[in-house]
């Protein structure tokens, strides 16, 4: 069975079939990555779906899906791989026997090291290996999706350790050589522009920007994941939600907040959304105080229709 996208259409059929409602820029971007075997990197505020788009397409292209979260001070042993030195060291015991036995007629010091270091290869081997998320997709024995989540938040550094993954599939241990990808893993690169990514892995990348949702297809992301929520209390979520994004708020409501009120409101029993209403319940999707009291000051405008 082939579980590559046949086209833009086919990409956006299967990615809505798995709960993703993308647009045609998204459909276009998830075929092209795949048929190109191209990373694709997606920027825009939080919370728009970019990590959720990695999810859906690792279901809808019927591949694992491996996360890579990013923090400042992120190093190679954590993205990429490191050794197994307590495992090392417990092999080293337990072979301390045949070790004496290599040591048997050395003459010097030098001599022994000599012999010690021609069984290098013995503890740097796959044996001993670690893989972390990168080198995991790169070895998995099936094809996966690689999601290297908010790469803006690690270091600058971080990102050349990835210019070899992105151009070449690859990664090179040097006591092993270069390792490459069984299978070319279909990576999905997110940031939230908290700071400028080099040009060197721009280049190496598709680019998708995705924005807050339009009205209607945030109000169709409502209907398809909270069936239960009646029409009217939808269309009035996701209209006073449009609303506070306007306010220049610290941090605007996400896709998910605007699910998670719209549930809530669900279960409180709502059939509407009163200002009274409104105001008990902002807490449920902004975040900060002065949020919350400049969204107060605007209860009438954030109930009203249009």
């Amino acid at each position: 069975m082939v579980n590559g996208f046949l086209s833009v259409e086919d990409a956006g059929q299967r990615l809505e079939a798995v709960g993703y409602l993308p647009n045609k820029a998204i459909s276009t971007v998830a075929f092209l990555m795949d048929r190109l075997e191209k990373p694709v990197l997606i920027e825009g505020p939080a919370g728009v779906g970019k990590t959720e788009f990695a999810r859906a397409l690792s279901q809808a292209l019927v591949r694992p899906l491996v996360r890579l979260q990013c923090y400042e001070g992120l190093d190679e042993a954590k993205a990429l791989y490191e050794w197994e030195y307590a495992k090392q060291l417990l092999y080293t015991q337990l072979l301390k026997d045949k070790i004496g036995e290599l040591m048997v007629g050395a003459g010097s010091i030098k001599e022994a090291a000599d012999r010690v270091a021609q069984s290098d290869s013995v503890f740097f081997s796959e044996r001993f290996l670690l893989p972390r998320p990168v080198l995991q997709s790169l070895m998995a024995d099936a094809p996966s999706v690689l999601l290297v989540d908010e790469i803006d938040k690690a270091d600058p550094e971080f990102e050349a350790l990835l210019l070899e993954v992105l151009a070449e599939n690859a990664v090179t241990v040097p006591e092993l050589g270069t390792i490459r990808a069984k299978h070319v893993p279909r990576v999905v690169l997110t940031s939230n522009n908290a700071r400028e990514l080099s040009d060197a892995l721009k280049r190496r990348c598709l680019h998708l920007a995705i924005d807050y949702p339009t009205k209607e297809r945030e109000l169709a992301i409502v209907r398809r994941r909270l069936p239960g929520v009646s029409e009217v209390l939808a269309q009035a979520v996701v209209n006073a939600v449009g609303k506070l994004r306007g306010l220049e708020l610290k941090k605007a409501p996400s896709i998910s907040e605007t699910l998670d009120w719209a549930q809530a409101l669900a279960l409180l029993n709502a059939d509407s959304l009163t200002p009274e209403l409104l105001s008990q319940t902002l807490n449920l999707v902004l975040k900060h105080e002065t949020d919350v009291d400049k969204a107060k000051a605007n209860l009438h405008g954030l109930t009203q229709a249009g």
